[in-house]
């Protein structure tokens, strides 16, 4: 895989605002909810996290289990273990593990309440932050833990835009933040993979090299959801051949019956943003690592 430095310079305000007052509300915090995309369990995971959270204790938190390649995940699955990480994959559509999330938040502070009340201190709240990168499904987490809608889901990034305190039962709090992303994307795959499952915004990349990006991804890997989607065997050297065998098979046409490649573009990157394509996994355990 190409991993060639392609020096995209981006790093909105809101973003590097959010990381500062995560700093000021660090010493408030017990435990950190780090989510990351279960297709993209390497380029998902922010690149800084380790100075941004410190040494609090966490949990890595895998959504979207219901769209990725499971073998492929596990692979990440095990591998976070092996370097310590406390790993729940949820998903949530059918509000899976969800208990198991809450259980284990429970046990990771059972020591630290045990010496509370060995001090004659009451047992607290326990305070959760969440951070993640824009797209990963943070709101919908939280919704599915209060039991209700109290943060807006959307499937473009930068939906939430401050960070906010809310109440998940009579023992938990969570601090939930805007997605924050790191401000140099300086590798192609990650870039590209970030572009693809629509964590960053699309016109950070051309929509085109995204496209075409997603389609060489599932001939490389998913050949069989190539065919049955797209109708295709292989990718044509000539690019605009493949392109235009999808625009006439979804009728991504304009007057005179040419292919209007922009529909085409929006056809294969939407079938990736709203779940339609399952079963995929872009980062590749023996290859990224």
């Amino acid at each position: 895989m190409n991993k060639d430095k392609i020096n995209i310079n981006w790093y909105p305000g809101h973003m590097a605002k959010t990381k500062r007052l995560i700093s000021e509300n660090l010493n408030l915090i017990d435990i950190v909810y780090e989510v990351i995309d279960a297709r993209i369990p390497y380029s998902s995971k922010i690149k800084d996290i380790d100075e941004l959270i410190k040494n609090k204790k966490r949990i890595l938190i895998m959504t979207k289990m219901d769209l990725c390649d499971m073998d492929e995940t596990n692979k990440w699955i095990k591998y976070y273990e092996s370097i310590g990480y406390n790993v729940i994959g949820l998903n949530l559509e059918k509000n899976t593990n969800l208990n198991n999330l809450i259980n284990l938040t429970n046990k990771i502070m059972e020591e630290e309440n045990k010496k509370r009340l060995e001090k004659g201190m009451s047992k607290r709240k326990i305070r959760v932050l969440i951070v993640g990168i824009p797209n990963v499904g943070k709101s919908t987490l939280i919704n599915r833990l209060i039991g209700r809608k109290v943060t807006n889901v959307g499937n473009t990034p930068g939906v939430t835009k401050n960070l906010n305190w809310i109440r998940v039962n009579d023992n938990i709090e969570l601090l939930d933040t805007p997605g924050i992303l790191w401000p140099k994307l300086d590798s192609e795959i990650v870039s590209f993979n970030l572009a693809s499952l629509t964590a960053i915004k699309e016109e950070i990349l051309p929509l085109d090299r995204v496209a075409i990006y997603i389609l060489n991804t599932l001939y490389k890997y998913y050949p069989d959801i190539l065919k049955t989607r797209y109708g295709l065997d292989n990718i044509d050297n000539d690019i605009e051949i493949t392109l235009s065998s999808i625009g006439k098979k979804r009728g991504c046409l304009i007057r005179g019956g040419e292919v209007d490649f922009d529909k085409v573009y929006s056809v294969v990157m939407n079938d990736i943003k709203n779940g339609i394509i399952k079963g995929i996994t872009f980062d590749r355990y023996e290859v990224d690592l």
